[in-house]
């Protein structure tokens, strides 16, 4: 009974956290089709069987079964299938494509993160018109409304959402409920539609509309949008929870988008198919269901920012974005985390879209390319950790999969002169920012020219015996303990700074997402010690605490700083990058009074 009931729970959380995205697809999805095409029965029936298969194959199996069953400690993303997949490998060639891979993944998500909150509380904003009395609001009016929306919503951010977020699930609930029973409403006036469910009206029109049809796939994509988040965010709920709330889900989306395709039939000259079909049905519900789909589309957006900052501080944490100041909202959940500089980016970037497309059916066009190469590059990844795990049934099945999601990316690419190069762009610059930065750190390592441990400890052995030390404990941290960073170097052995009590505090990631655990790994030498921070690499770690559990109780924390010198162009990128984001001592917030940085110049 108590099972029964926290899967409940799980169940009606995941509705508010997971299925926002998807949830509100449904309110422009069919709008911006029928623009592109005439709403004939014969139009409407295939579309409707296009929808309803995409969400079978692409959310139901791709996600909901294949990728659900590849996870690492119940953590599943992008990032989580590289980590799975990159130590199958052998080939080093393989792992460093898997890892563009991953990259081009990430950055495509930041193209989602922006253009999914200006979509969405756009399309919901147009609703307004349809309200007596509001229907000649002009363009520039709901557009400052749906900025003023997403201004409050991002600036709420840094308060977190721990006090509001228990009010999500029902909310998505109650928008659920609507959408199911306007859908089953209209359903009775034509009940043909339900004939839909045959995958035979999807092949028909797509041969009937040849390549009209193909490019129209770019925006049946559109109903799966936010489908991703079903693995992604499988860590904070559980695999259960996401899986039955899905079902349900899946049958409100099939009954709104079959009652709109039975309400465009009857009204082949509707605009605004969801809107008008409810307002059709009930005036007097209308207003009470369009401030739902407001706080909905809020909801979904709020999934998305959430999800933005996560998968930012798993590209933190596994070394592939440099280091951003973040901030815990919550003393309950360390993983409620809020990012300031992503925040006010994403802020800035989805007003710019909105006042840049202005209408939902205009950045229609912008959406969908994102979303659809996101879902192919998951295919391609599931289909080789299948192959490699001699799983031939989810191979087969998974490499279909990703052929109808390399379909969908094909169709989509049409879009790039109509808009879609914003989604190219907004991604462009995570991966631009991610290919310097890796690239940097690696050239970084080799100009410092770090010593060897064995070096190190015949330099250090001598130093210690013949100098005065201070009296306390110094910390100094090092990423690799076999090669001693100079900043250390030059701390001890040239200004002749040296403790009774040495520690070199070395961070390690683990291939897990989570678990922490800290330990002294015995004595290198007199008055040096070694300290192991074993962390998976989704864990939000409190560096300070663990040191003080272990008994450490430091008087000086060094650390090292670059000064770096170049005249090329990408290393000077490189180097403000360096600057404008804080240091290694910062990001884990150890105490300022105890911190002293050793800038050590470097030539690149």
């Amino acid at each position: 009974m108590k099972y029964d009931r926290e899967t409940f729970k799980g169940i009606i959380k995941s509705l508010g956290l997971v299925f926002g995205d998807i949830g509100t697809s449904p309110i422009y999805t069919l709008t911006v089709i029928f623009i592109l095409t005439k709403p004939t029965e014969s139009h409407v029936m295939g579309i409707l069987s296009l929808i309803i298969w995409t969400l079978i194959l692409v959310v139901t199996i791709e996600y909901a079964w294949l990728a659900m069953s590849l996870g690492q400690k119940g953590e599943g993303g992008t990032i989580v299938l590289k980590e799975i997949l990159a130590p199958m490998l052998k080939s080093g060639r393989k792992v460093a494509f898997v890892t563009l891979l991953s990259y081009i993944g990430i950055s495509l998500l930041f193209g989602d993160g922006v253009i999914t909150p200006a979509i969405s509380i756009l399309s919901a904003v147009e609703g307004l018109t349809l309200i007596p009395g509001l229907e000649t609001t002009g363009t520039r009016t709901l557009v400052i409304i749906a900025a003023i929306i997403a201004i409050v919503l991002f600036s709420l951010q840094k308060k977190g959402t721990e006090k509001v977020a228990w009010a999500f699930g029902p909310l998505m609930a109650i928008w659920f409920l609507s959408i199911a029973a306007s859908g089953f409403i209209s359903i009775l006036n034509v009940p043909l539609v339900l004939g839909a469910i045959n995958p035979y009206y999807a092949f028909k029109f797509l041969l009937e509309n040849g390549l009209t049809g193909f490019f129209l796939l770019s925006q049946v994509i559109l109903c799966a949008t936010g489908g991703e988040a079903l693995y992604a965010d499988m860590g904070q709920l559980g695999k259960l929870p996401i899986i039955r709330a899905w079902y349900l889900v899946f049958i409100a989306l099939l009954l709104s988008y079959l009652g709109q395709g039975s309400y465009v039939i009857q009204h082949p000259e509707a605009k605004n198919l969801l809107f008008e079909m409810v307002f059709h049905q009930a005036h007097i519900l209308y207003v009470p269901f369009l401030v739902v789909s407001i706080l909905a589309t809020v909801i979904a957006s709020q999934a998305m920012i959430s999800g933005m900052f996560s998968i930012v501080y798993q590209g933190i944490t596994t070394r592939v974005l440099p280091m951003l100041k973040v901030d815990y909202t919550s003393t309950k959940m360390m993983s409620q985390i809020y990012i300031d500089t992503v925040n006010w980016v994403l802020l800035i970037s989805v007003l710019f879209v909105m006042f840049l497309f202005r209408r939902s059916e205009a950045l229609a066009e912008a959406y969908g390319l994102a979303v659809a190469g996101t879902m192919t590059l998951t295919g391609i990844l599931m289909t080789w950790i299948f192959y490699l795990k001699k799983n031939q049934l989810k191979t087969i099945i998974s490499f279909l999969v990703a052929i109808v999601n390399i379909v969908f990316l094909l169709s989509s690419i049409h879009k790039i002169p109509f808009g879609g190069y914003w989604s190219v762009v907004l991604a462009i610059i995570p991966f631009s920012i991610i290919v310097i930065y890796t690239s940097g750190q690696k050239r970084l390592s080799t100009a410092l020219k770090p010593m060897t441990l064995d070096d190190f400890l015949e330099n250090y052995k001598l130093l210690y015996n013949r100098m005065n030390k201070i009296q306390g404990t110094a910390l100094f941290f090092a990423r690799d303990i076999r090669k001693i960073p100079p900043y250390i170097t030059n701390t001890i052995f040239y200004n002749n700074i040296i403790y009774e009590d040495n520690i070199i505090v070395s961070l390690i990631k683990m291939d897990n997402p989570y678990g922490v655990s800290g330990s002294f790994k015995g004595n290198l030498a007199e008055g040096l010690r070694i300290f192991e921070i074993y962390m998976g690499y989704m864990e939000v770690i409190d560096v300070e605490m663990i040191l003080k559990d272990s008994g450490v109780n430091e008087k000086t924390i060094f650390y090292g700083l670059e000064d770096i010198v170049t005249e090329n162009v990408v290393w000077k990128i490189y180097s403000n990058i360096k600057k404008l984001t804080p240091a290694f001592v910062q990001f884990y917030d150890l105490p300022s009074h105890k911190l002293h940085g050793v800038l050590t110049r470097i030539e690149m």
